[in-house]
Protein backbone atom coordinates (compact mmCIF):
# COMPACT_ATOMS: atom_id res chain seq x y z
CA UNK A 1 0.00 0.00 0.00
CA UNK A 2 0.75 3.60 -0.33
CA UNK A 3 1.00 5.67 2.42
CA UNK A 4 -1.06 8.54 2.68
CA UNK A 5 -0.39 12.45 4.54
CA UNK A 6 -4.13 12.87 5.63
CA UNK A 7 -5.83 15.97 4.73
CA UNK A 8 -5.97 17.10 8.09
CA UNK A 9 -2.49 17.18 9.00
CA UNK A 10 -1.65 18.84 6.05
CA UNK A 11 -1.65 22.62 7.33
CA UNK A 12 0.71 21.95 10.29
CA UNK A 13 4.55 22.79 9.49
CA UNK A 14 5.50 19.87 11.30
CA UNK A 15 9.45 19.25 11.86
CA UNK A 16 10.54 15.65 11.67
CA UNK A 17 11.73 13.47 14.34
CA UNK A 18 15.34 12.58 13.05
CA UNK A 19 15.00 9.18 11.57
CA UNK A 20 17.82 7.28 10.57
CA UNK A 21 18.24 5.47 7.12
CA UNK A 22 20.93 2.43 5.65
CA UNK A 23 22.69 3.37 2.72
CA UNK A 24 21.40 1.18 -0.20
CA UNK A 25 24.37 2.28 -2.63
CA UNK A 26 27.39 4.30 -2.34
CA UNK A 27 30.08 5.47 -5.48
CA UNK A 28 32.72 6.38 -4.41
CA UNK A 29 36.92 5.54 -4.33
CA UNK A 30 38.54 3.15 -6.63
CA UNK A 31 35.37 1.84 -7.53
CA UNK A 32 33.20 4.63 -8.26
CA UNK A 33 33.08 4.19 -12.09
CA UNK A 34 32.39 -0.16 -11.75
CA UNK A 35 28.85 0.83 -12.07
CA UNK A 36 28.24 3.07 -15.00
CA UNK A 37 27.43 3.15 -18.40
CA UNK A 38 29.38 5.32 -20.84
CA UNK A 39 27.33 6.89 -23.58
CA UNK A 40 29.61 6.36 -26.78
CA UNK A 41 27.86 8.69 -29.05
CA UNK A 42 27.71 12.50 -29.76
CA UNK A 43 25.61 15.08 -27.80
CA UNK A 44 22.37 15.06 -29.89
CA UNK A 45 20.02 16.27 -27.51
CA UNK A 46 21.28 19.56 -26.55
CA UNK A 47 23.42 20.12 -29.93
CA UNK A 48 26.33 20.11 -27.73
CA UNK A 49 29.62 20.29 -29.51
CA UNK A 50 31.28 17.14 -28.40
CA UNK A 51 31.26 13.27 -28.56
CA UNK A 52 30.90 11.62 -25.02
CA UNK A 53 33.54 9.14 -25.64
CA UNK A 54 32.97 5.21 -24.37
CA UNK A 55 34.30 3.51 -21.75
CA UNK A 56 37.97 2.12 -23.21
CA UNK A 57 38.52 5.54 -24.63
CA UNK A 58 37.57 7.84 -21.67
CA UNK A 59 40.14 5.53 -19.51
CA UNK A 60 42.96 6.33 -22.31
CA UNK A 61 42.22 9.96 -22.49
CA UNK A 62 42.08 9.70 -18.25
CA UNK A 63 38.82 11.93 -18.65
CA UNK A 64 37.17 9.40 -16.18
CA UNK A 65 39.73 8.48 -13.44
CA UNK A 66 40.28 8.37 -9.24
CA UNK A 67 42.75 11.03 -8.23
CA UNK A 68 45.13 11.10 -5.14
CA UNK A 69 42.70 12.09 -2.85
CA UNK A 70 40.64 9.29 -4.04
CA UNK A 71 37.42 11.55 -5.29
CA UNK A 72 36.68 10.76 -9.02
CA UNK A 73 37.25 12.81 -11.75
CA UNK A 74 34.99 13.52 -14.80
CA UNK A 75 36.63 16.19 -16.96
CA UNK A 76 36.39 17.34 -20.93
CA UNK A 77 38.95 16.72 -23.10
CA UNK A 78 42.10 19.63 -23.46
CA UNK A 79 43.40 18.27 -26.60
CA UNK A 80 43.44 19.96 -29.57
CA UNK A 81 40.28 20.03 -32.11
CA UNK A 82 40.39 20.87 -35.15
CA UNK A 83 37.77 22.89 -37.33
CA UNK A 84 34.25 21.47 -37.55
CA UNK A 85 35.41 18.48 -34.97
CA UNK A 86 33.71 18.18 -31.92
CA UNK A 87 35.77 17.70 -28.30
CA UNK A 88 35.81 14.37 -26.44
CA UNK A 89 33.72 14.76 -23.25
CA UNK A 90 32.27 12.13 -20.97
CA UNK A 91 28.22 11.33 -19.89
CA UNK A 92 27.96 8.24 -17.56
CA UNK A 93 24.46 6.73 -16.39
CA UNK A 94 24.07 4.53 -13.79
CA UNK A 95 23.14 0.86 -13.91
CA UNK A 96 21.00 1.37 -10.48
CA UNK A 97 17.97 2.83 -10.62
CA UNK A 98 16.29 4.15 -7.38
CA UNK A 99 12.69 3.66 -6.40
CA UNK A 100 10.63 6.98 -4.83
CA UNK A 101 11.76 7.00 -1.35
CA UNK A 102 15.61 7.77 -1.65
CA UNK A 103 17.34 10.02 -0.48
CA UNK A 104 20.96 10.93 -2.61
CA UNK A 105 23.90 12.72 -1.27
CA UNK A 106 25.74 14.18 -3.21
CA UNK A 107 29.18 15.73 -2.21
CA UNK A 108 31.08 17.44 -4.80
CA UNK A 109 34.56 19.28 -4.65
CA UNK A 110 34.47 20.78 -8.24
CA UNK A 111 32.10 21.47 -10.53
CA UNK A 112 33.23 22.06 -14.41
CA UNK A 113 32.91 25.70 -15.53
CA UNK A 114 33.98 28.00 -18.15
CA UNK A 115 32.33 29.90 -21.36
CA UNK A 116 31.08 27.10 -23.65
CA UNK A 117 30.77 24.21 -19.91
CA UNK A 118 27.41 22.86 -19.39
CA UNK A 119 27.67 20.45 -16.48
CA UNK A 120 25.37 18.52 -14.87
CA UNK A 121 24.49 16.24 -12.47
CA UNK A 122 20.99 14.84 -12.72
CA UNK A 123 18.24 12.21 -12.37
CA UNK A 124 16.12 10.28 -15.43
CA UNK A 125 13.19 7.98 -15.46
CA UNK A 126 12.90 5.35 -18.22
CA UNK A 127 11.19 6.51 -20.77
CA UNK A 128 12.01 9.59 -20.66
CA UNK A 129 10.17 12.26 -20.37
CA UNK A 130 7.31 10.13 -19.32
CA UNK A 131 9.04 9.18 -15.87
CA UNK A 132 10.46 12.50 -15.27
CA UNK A 133 13.92 14.18 -15.08
CA UNK A 134 15.20 15.79 -11.68
CA UNK A 135 18.18 18.14 -12.41
CA UNK A 136 20.46 18.86 -9.25
CA UNK A 137 23.44 20.29 -9.81
CA UNK A 138 23.49 22.34 -13.67
CA UNK A 139 24.28 25.62 -14.64
CA UNK A 140 26.49 27.15 -17.69
CA UNK A 141 29.17 29.39 -18.81
CA UNK A 142 30.48 32.08 -15.89
CA UNK A 143 27.05 31.56 -14.60
CA UNK A 144 27.45 32.17 -10.45
CA UNK A 145 24.46 30.30 -9.18
CA UNK A 146 23.11 26.44 -9.40
CA UNK A 147 19.87 25.70 -10.84
CA UNK A 148 17.44 23.02 -10.02
CA UNK A 149 14.90 22.21 -12.37
CA UNK A 150 11.90 19.31 -13.22
CA UNK A 151 11.19 18.00 -16.51
CA UNK A 152 7.72 16.14 -17.13
CA UNK A 153 4.79 14.88 -19.52
CA UNK A 154 1.82 17.90 -19.76
CA UNK A 155 0.39 18.71 -16.61
CA UNK A 156 2.49 19.08 -13.70
CA UNK A 157 3.18 22.66 -12.53
CA UNK A 158 5.37 23.75 -10.00
CA UNK A 159 3.46 25.09 -6.94
CA UNK A 160 3.46 28.70 -5.75
CA UNK A 161 4.64 29.90 -2.01
CA UNK A 162 6.68 26.74 -1.62
CA UNK A 163 8.89 27.22 1.85
CA UNK A 164 11.97 26.98 0.27
CA UNK A 165 15.35 29.24 -0.22
CA UNK A 166 15.66 29.51 -3.54
CA UNK A 167 14.23 31.50 -6.31
CA UNK A 168 11.51 30.43 -9.26
CA UNK A 169 13.36 31.51 -12.46
CA UNK A 170 11.15 33.11 -15.05
CA UNK A 171 10.68 30.31 -17.91
CA UNK A 172 7.67 29.96 -15.19
CA UNK A 173 6.05 26.90 -13.61
CA UNK A 174 5.10 24.43 -16.36
CA UNK A 175 7.35 21.43 -16.11
CA UNK A 176 7.01 20.11 -19.37
CA UNK A 177 7.92 23.04 -21.23
CA UNK A 178 11.45 23.02 -22.79
CA UNK A 179 13.17 24.87 -19.92
CA UNK A 180 11.12 22.65 -17.30
CA UNK A 181 10.26 24.19 -13.81
CA UNK A 182 13.09 25.66 -12.36
CA UNK A 183 14.83 27.11 -9.12
CA UNK A 184 17.94 29.24 -9.09
CA UNK A 185 19.98 29.04 -5.93
CA UNK A 186 20.19 31.83 -3.64
CA UNK A 187 23.15 30.49 -1.23
CA UNK A 188 26.32 31.61 -2.37
CA UNK A 189 29.05 29.45 -3.98
CA UNK A 190 27.07 27.54 -5.59
CA UNK A 191 28.98 27.01 -9.03
CA UNK A 192 31.91 28.27 -10.63
CA UNK A 193 34.94 29.55 -9.43
CA UNK A 194 33.65 30.63 -6.09
CA UNK A 195 32.22 27.20 -5.18
CA UNK A 196 35.79 25.52 -6.21
CA UNK A 197 37.81 28.37 -3.95
CA UNK A 198 35.35 26.94 -1.12
CA UNK A 199 36.04 24.00 -1.39
CA UNK A 200 32.77 22.72 -2.74
CA UNK A 201 30.32 21.27 -1.42
CA UNK A 202 27.42 18.60 -0.80
CA UNK A 203 23.61 18.29 -2.14
CA UNK A 204 20.52 16.74 -0.93
CA UNK A 205 17.82 15.13 -3.01
CA UNK A 206 14.75 13.90 -1.38
CA UNK A 207 12.74 12.04 -4.05
CA UNK A 208 9.53 11.25 -2.46
CA UNK A 209 5.45 10.86 -3.23
CA UNK A 210 5.55 14.13 -0.92
CA UNK A 211 7.51 16.33 -3.33
CA UNK A 212 11.12 16.78 -4.79
CA UNK A 213 13.19 18.66 -2.49
CA UNK A 214 16.90 19.64 -2.80
CA UNK A 215 19.25 20.96 -0.43
CA UNK A 216 22.60 22.68 -0.98
CA UNK A 217 25.15 23.64 1.93
CA UNK A 218 29.17 25.00 1.54
CA UNK A 219 32.00 23.03 3.05
CA UNK A 220 31.91 24.77 5.87
CA UNK A 221 27.90 24.46 6.46
CA UNK A 222 27.58 20.70 5.64
CA UNK A 223 25.16 19.16 8.67
CA UNK A 224 26.93 16.23 10.62
CA UNK A 225 24.41 13.99 10.06
CA UNK A 226 25.36 14.15 6.34
CA UNK A 227 28.65 14.26 6.98
CA UNK A 228 28.64 11.17 8.93
CA UNK A 229 26.41 9.50 6.37
CA UNK A 230 29.01 6.78 5.59
CA UNK A 231 26.93 3.85 6.76
CA UNK A 232 23.34 5.93 7.79
CA UNK A 233 21.83 8.79 7.48
CA UNK A 234 20.48 10.81 10.06
CA UNK A 235 17.40 12.38 8.40
CA UNK A 236 17.12 15.47 10.36
CA UNK A 237 15.46 18.36 8.27
CA UNK A 238 15.01 20.90 11.39
CA UNK A 239 18.71 21.41 11.45
CA UNK A 240 19.54 21.37 7.64
CA UNK A 241 16.38 24.13 7.60
CA UNK A 242 14.38 24.48 4.25
CA UNK A 243 15.38 23.36 1.28
CA UNK A 244 16.50 25.89 -1.68
CA UNK A 245 14.14 24.25 -3.86
CA UNK A 246 11.06 22.50 -3.27
CA UNK A 247 8.50 20.84 -5.95
CA UNK A 248 5.67 19.96 -3.78
CA UNK A 249 2.93 17.02 -4.65
CA UNK A 250 -0.63 18.59 -5.01
CA UNK A 251 -2.48 19.81 -7.10
CA UNK A 252 -0.78 21.05 -9.38
CA UNK A 253 1.18 17.92 -9.95
CA UNK A 254 0.75 14.54 -8.36
CA UNK A 255 4.47 13.13 -8.37
CA UNK A 256 3.56 9.72 -7.89
CA UNK A 257 2.29 10.47 -11.87
CA UNK A 258 4.92 11.84 -13.25
CA UNK A 259 8.15 10.29 -11.86
CA UNK A 260 9.24 6.35 -11.58
CA UNK A 261 12.50 5.23 -10.68
CA UNK A 262 15.43 7.05 -11.77
CA UNK A 263 18.87 6.46 -12.93
CA UNK A 264 22.22 9.18 -11.80
CA UNK A 265 23.77 10.79 -14.83
CA UNK A 266 27.01 13.15 -14.88
CA UNK A 267 27.65 14.87 -18.14
CA UNK A 268 29.70 17.60 -19.76
CA UNK A 269 28.63 19.09 -22.70
CA UNK A 270 29.57 22.42 -24.62
CA UNK A 271 27.74 24.96 -26.18
CA UNK A 272 24.56 23.50 -27.42
CA UNK A 273 20.96 25.50 -26.72
CA UNK A 274 21.75 26.75 -23.41
CA UNK A 275 25.63 27.48 -22.65
CA UNK A 276 25.92 28.38 -26.46
CA UNK A 277 22.67 30.75 -26.91
CA UNK A 278 23.91 34.05 -27.75
CA UNK A 279 21.40 36.00 -24.84
CA UNK A 280 22.56 33.08 -22.20
CA UNK A 281 26.36 33.50 -23.69
CA UNK A 282 26.38 37.38 -23.34
CA UNK A 283 24.63 37.22 -19.89
CA UNK A 284 27.22 34.64 -18.37
CA UNK A 285 30.34 36.61 -18.56
CA UNK A 286 31.55 35.40 -22.14
CA UNK A 287 31.46 37.98 -24.29
CA UNK A 288 29.50 39.42 -27.56
CA UNK A 289 28.10 36.54 -29.84
CA UNK A 290 28.24 36.29 -33.35
CA UNK A 291 27.27 33.23 -35.46
CA UNK A 292 29.13 30.12 -34.17
CA UNK A 293 31.27 32.58 -31.57
CA UNK A 294 30.68 29.68 -28.67
CA UNK A 295 32.35 26.89 -30.94
CA UNK A 296 35.00 29.26 -32.59
CA UNK A 297 36.29 30.63 -29.42
CA UNK A 298 35.99 27.74 -27.23
CA UNK A 299 36.03 24.30 -28.65
CA UNK A 300 37.99 25.50 -31.12
CA UNK A 301 41.52 24.90 -30.59
CA UNK A 302 44.12 23.79 -28.01
CA UNK A 303 41.60 23.10 -25.25
CA UNK A 304 43.75 25.30 -22.59
CA UNK A 305 40.54 27.29 -21.79
CA UNK A 306 38.82 23.92 -20.72
CA UNK A 307 41.50 23.66 -17.78
CA UNK A 308 38.44 24.27 -15.34
CA UNK A 309 35.91 21.67 -17.23
CA UNK A 310 35.80 18.82 -14.41
CA UNK A 311 33.71 17.45 -11.75
CA UNK A 312 35.85 15.89 -8.64
CA UNK A 313 33.28 13.84 -6.64
CA UNK A 314 33.47 12.53 -3.38
CA UNK A 315 30.54 10.35 -3.28
CA UNK A 316 27.52 9.69 -4.12
CA UNK A 317 25.64 8.01 -1.45
CA UNK A 318 21.68 6.57 -1.95
CA UNK A 319 19.79 6.16 0.89
CA UNK A 320 16.39 4.05 2.49
CA UNK A 321 14.78 1.91 4.19
CA UNK A 322 13.22 -0.01 1.52
CA UNK A 323 15.06 -2.56 0.74
CA UNK A 324 13.68 -2.92 -2.95
CA UNK A 325 14.40 0.84 -3.76
CA UNK A 326 17.11 -0.32 -5.60
CA UNK A 327 17.25 -2.34 -9.01
CA UNK A 328 20.18 -2.69 -11.75
CA UNK A 329 19.84 -3.02 -15.25
CA UNK A 330 22.42 -4.20 -17.56
CA UNK A 331 20.81 -2.29 -20.89
CA UNK A 332 22.33 0.22 -23.20
CA UNK A 333 22.32 3.86 -21.82
CA UNK A 334 19.31 5.72 -21.61
CA UNK A 335 18.66 7.95 -24.55
CA UNK A 336 16.67 10.76 -22.45
CA UNK A 337 17.26 14.72 -23.45
CA UNK A 338 19.87 15.95 -20.76
CA UNK A 339 19.05 18.56 -18.11
CA UNK A 340 17.34 22.01 -18.53
CA UNK A 341 16.72 24.22 -21.28
CA UNK A 342 17.07 21.53 -23.51
CA UNK A 343 14.61 19.07 -22.11
CA UNK A 344 10.80 18.75 -23.75
CA UNK A 345 8.02 16.64 -22.79
CA UNK A 346 4.82 16.78 -23.95
CA UNK A 347 3.30 12.82 -23.66
CA UNK A 348 1.40 11.10 -21.20
CA UNK A 349 2.04 10.58 -17.44
CA UNK A 350 4.15 7.91 -15.55
CA UNK A 351 3.07 5.94 -11.94
CA UNK A 352 5.52 5.20 -9.48
CA UNK A 353 5.01 1.65 -8.31
CA UNK A 354 6.48 0.98 -5.00
CA UNK A 355 5.75 -0.93 -1.72
CA UNK A 356 4.51 -0.01 1.85
CA UNK A 357 5.17 3.29 2.81
CA UNK A 358 6.71 5.57 5.92
CA UNK A 359 5.45 8.82 5.60
CA UNK A 360 7.39 11.54 7.95
CA UNK A 361 6.24 14.58 8.46
CA UNK A 362 8.69 17.18 7.99
CA UNK A 363 9.67 18.75 4.60
CA UNK A 364 6.25 18.09 4.62
CA UNK A 365 6.96 14.10 4.58
CA UNK A 366 9.35 11.17 3.81
CA UNK A 367 8.61 8.14 2.02
CA UNK A 368 10.25 5.61 4.53
CA UNK A 369 9.23 2.51 3.49
CA UNK A 370 6.66 0.34 5.60
CA UNK A 371 3.54 2.18 6.90
CA UNK A 372 4.48 3.92 9.74
CA UNK A 373 3.75 7.45 10.34
CA UNK A 374 5.94 9.86 12.96
CA UNK A 375 5.03 13.12 13.91
CA UNK A 376 7.14 15.77 15.25
CA UNK A 377 6.57 18.74 17.33
CA UNK A 378 5.90 22.22 15.81
CA UNK A 379 9.19 23.81 15.61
Amino acid sequence: MRAVVLASLAPLALCLTPVQLPLVKEYSGAGFFDDWQYFGAGDNFTDGNVIWVNQSLANQLRLTQVNTAGNAVVKVDTSAVVWDNPRNSVRITTNDFFEIGTIFVIDVVHIPFGCSVWPSIWTTGQPWPENGEIDIIESVNLMGFNQMSLHTTSGCFAAAGTDQTGSPVSTGSNCSQTAGCGVKENKPNSFGANFAQNRGGAWVMQFDVSGIFIWFFQRSEIPQSIVLSNKTLTVDTDSWGPPSAAFVNGTTCNISNYFQAQQIVIDITLCGNWAGMASVYNQTGCGAFTNNTCYLNNVLGNGQNYANAYFEVSYIRAFSSNPNAIFTTTASAPAATPTTSSGSGDGGDGAVTNGGDIVVLGWPGFTLGFGLLFLGLLV
